[in-house]
Formats: C-alpha cells, structure tokens, sequence
C-alpha cells in the first residue's frame, strides 16, 4: 500500500512558526514521494487566499507560498468548508487547486487503511 500523510494546519499568521511546521512538513513529504493532503482550517483557512502565506515571514523558514505551492503541484490542499464560510471565502477567493470540502472528507481521509495525520 502506499504512504500517505494528512497534515491539517489550523494556524496561519497568528502563529507563524507552527504555520511553518505544517507547511514544511507537507511539502517535504510531497517531494519525497509521500502521497499528501493538506486541510487549511481555522486561521490556516487563510493561506488558501492568493499571497497570504507568503506574507508570513518566520526566521530560518522558506518562503510559506513557495512550499504550499509545492504541496499543490504534488498532493491534494483543502479548505475546511466552515472555516472557508466563517471568512466569508468562495472558490472564487483561493488559490486555483484547492478544493473546498468538509469534516466527512477529512474523517474519511484521516481513517483510512496506511494514514498517518498531524495536526498543527
């Protein structure tokens, strides 16, 4: 079977450093082969908006909008649906490639058979 990795990164500029984390890890797993899904929710619903994450500046960190990009060549980028409705952000709003979609779809991709999930 192979590999799979969920990361749901749940902060965005109000906590840089963990924002760094989820998006480092994601898109160092997405190059090395990794089959990844990457949930922007709560505050990380953010970086699903066109130059939000590269406005998050972190010391020693790549540029944030440089790995989603990564992630979005590579894997799969989701917006939590509620998160996208609490911002008041459509399809129209985010970065082409990202999908909007709700709990059910990420209950099912963290409960798959070969899953590994972190949240940030």
């Amino acid at each position: 079977m192979p590999r799979a990795l969920v990361v749901k990164a749940a902060t965005g500029a109000s906590d840089p450093e963990r924002c760094a984390q989820a998006l480092t890890v994601a898109a160092t797993a997405a190059s090395s082969g990794v089959s990844v899904s990457l949930w922007l929710a709560a505050d990380g619903a953010w970086l699903a908006v066109p130059g939000r994450a590269s406005e998050i500046e972190l010391e020693s960190a790549p540029d944030l909008g440089s790995l989603l990009s990564v992630v979005l060549d590579v894997g799969k980028v989701t917006l939590c649906s509620q998160c996208a409705a609490r911002r008041n952000l459509a399809a129209s709003d985010i970065l082409p490639g990202i999908q909007i979609s709700g709990a059910a779809s990420f209950v099912s991709e963290i409960t798959a058979a070969d899953v590994q999930a972190l949240v940030y």
